[in-house]
């Protein structure tokens, strides 16, 4: 195992702790602000060079080299089928989670301070919605996106209010717990906001398995009075939100009911859900004739672009360079090959972090209920939005999942 004494006073965990506060707090507040964090633990991780270790204390356990194949799977297989087609720049995205793995080594050997993790998120999923509200309710902007794209900023902004919601089981063990938990919870709501201020609809299809997450980490020891009292308390948000006019979910919800309803009837259907249909119709005709390696970034272009000038599908659906759909873009670009190492980035910190969801330590089962949630939000948001296309997405996953799972197997060690 790596050494039980979490080395608190070294320079490298002031550095890692700053470092994961801007990962969250800076996230989604300031242009390319997610890649502060990243950027500066990666720059830290080379301190491991020049450090001297015992060797037989820094031992990586099966759980750690299964996380890291994840990593490295999935860069080296969506890195090495994109380079060969596109060159160089075809390695850009894929890189990042080849990089988060010398993070992850840093993070296991000088984890953060919690407090420091747990109130970048929280100042983070605040900045988020803040920004949102401004943006939506003093600027009148339709969509709410702050430096992003509106999906990837409202199912970012979404996800962080969630991982507050994750953070509560240490806040409720803390000196100062009531100023935590409120700090949380504050997060928790403006980070849901912002999802709704951004437009963004796809992520909250998933809400209850979110929820259930949360349930299996916290529920079954809360008094069935708070558990009535939180839906209660989330009912009356969201009724309140989709009856104000001024937040446009009314609207955005009313859309994608008619979008819906046109397609069925094929009365129209380029409209933001029928385009989408369109889309997967197209993607699934050519995973039936390349299943095993798919067709690539270009050569899919070019056949969807195909399939629209013979009319199966909409010309202009067949405009989009990706399916809008994590899986099956991935399907058939990268065929099964590349299905397989994109279900292996989501179901292996699944796996590795879901039996501490009931772990009698409170601040660990924070961070495996946190660890648990980053994967199946991004299953989430990857069912209408190829995300992990989007610099943003593919730098928040790699990197937010080496730091979770560093901390949790630090905490792991301090407690067992």
């Amino acid at each position: 195992m790596l050494s039980p004494n979490v080395p608190r006073s070294e320079p490298l965990s002031h550095v890692t702790s700053l470092a994961v506060f801007l990962m969250g707090a800076l996230a989604l507040v300031v242009p390319s602000g997610y890649s502060v964090g990243p950027v500066l633990l990666l720059l830290a991780s080379t301190a491991l060079l020049f450090k001297r270790f015992k060797f037989s204390s820094f031992v990586l356990l099966p759980q750690d080299r299964w996380i890291i194949v994840a990593l490295v799977a999935y860069g080296l297989v969506v890195g090495i089928m994109s380079a060969v087609e596109l060159g160089s720049r075809g390695f850009d995205r894929p890189l990042r989670f080849l990089l988060a793995i010398p993070v992850l080594l840093l993070i296991l050997r000088y984890p953060p301070r919690l407090s420091w993790l747990w109130g970048g998120v929280a100042l983070g999923a605040i900045g988020a919605g803040s920004l949102a509200l401004w943006l939506k309710l003093v600027e009148g902007v339709a969509r709410a996106s702050g430096f992003l794209h509106a999906i990837q900023f409202g199912n970012l902004s979404m996800l962080m209010g969630v991982l507050c919601f994750a953070g509560l089981g240490w806040a409720v063990v803390q000196r100062q717990r009531h100023a935590w938990v409120a700090l949380l919870l504050l997060g928790a709501l403006l980070g849901m906001l912002g999802s709704l201020m951004s437009g963004s609809r796809g992520g909250w299809l998933g809400l209850p398995v979110v929820a259930y997450v949360l349930y299996r980490g916290y529920g079954r020891q809360l008094p069935m009075a708070i558990k009535a009292g939180a839906v209660g308390a989330a009912l009356a948000l969201v009724t309140t939100v989709y009856l104000l006019p001024q937040t446009g979910v009314q609207q955005r919800v009313e859309a994608a009911v008619s979008d819906v309803s046109h397609y069925v009837s094929g009365t129209e259907t380029d409209t933001s859900l029928g385009l989408r249909f369109e889309m997967w119709r197209g993607a699934a005709q050519l995973i039936a004739e390349r299943p095993l390696l798919g067709w690539g970034e270009a050569g899919y272009r070019e056949a969807l672009g195909e399939l629209g000038e013979q009319g199966v599908i909409s010309p202009v659906a067949a405009e989009f360079g990706h399916a809008h759909n994590e899986f099956i873009d991935a399907f058939a670009k990268r065929g099964l090959v590349g299905l397989a190492v994109l279900l292996m980035l989501y179901m292996i910190p699944m796996r590795m972090f879901a039996p501490s969801l009931s772990h009698p330590d409170l601040p660990t089962r924070s961070l495996a209920v946190a660890g648990t949630l980053l994967p199946v939000a991004f299953i989430d948001f990857g069912l209408s939005q190829t995300f992990l296309a989007h610099n943003s997405g593919a730098t928040f996953y790699a990197f937010w999942l080496a730091v979770l799972w560093g901390s949790y197997r630090a905490r792991r060690r301090i407690v067992s």
